[in-house]
């Protein structure tokens, strides 16, 4: 059989594209290569952005600063001396950004001026902390990032 050039450009083309697909299918087959959104609730998350900014700039604005430590027991996080940490209240979130099955919540709820959050709650690797807290009715965002 003899081919022309026309047959080989569409036999090359077919194959070209045989081949992209065959990579399509099996990145969206494989569990390894998971596309997770960062936040589940991405449009109702935008809403409170510029709500966000403002405790950013009042966390930056503290004199007496929040401090994370990544300690042999595990992750502390201390609240400004200045404040009564009784009165402190809010949550801790800690994302993964590599599996977003190991992303969880710690509300706070202090008993000294300091929370830990042990290390055998945590997989190593990079978390994203982000500490939303009120004291006296102000807010207060402080984000950091932890490599256990």
């Amino acid at each position: 059989m003899k081919m022309n050039w026309g047959t080989g450009i569409v036999i090359s083309f077919a194959l070209f594209m045989s081949f992209i697909l065959y990579f399509v299918f099996k990145v969206q087959s494989n569990h390894k290569y998971d596309n997770e959104l960062v936040v589940e609730k991405y449009y109702q998350k935008e809403r409170t952005f510029e709500q966000d900014l403002e405790k950013e700039k009042n966390a930056q604005n503290l004199a007496d600063k929040l401090i994370v430590e990544n300690l042999p027991e595990g992750i502390k996080i201390t609240f400004p001396k200045s404040y009564d940490f009784k009165a402190i209240e809010g949550k801790v979130s800690l994302y993964r950004p590599s599996s977003q099955k190991l992303d969880f919540d710690v509300p706070i709820s202090l008993s000294s001026p300091y929370l830990l959050i042990p290390k055998s709650t945590l997989v190593g690797g990079r978390w994203d902390i982000i500490i939303d807290w009120n004291y006296q009715g102000v807010g207060y965002i402080n984000k950091e990032v932890v490599n256990i």
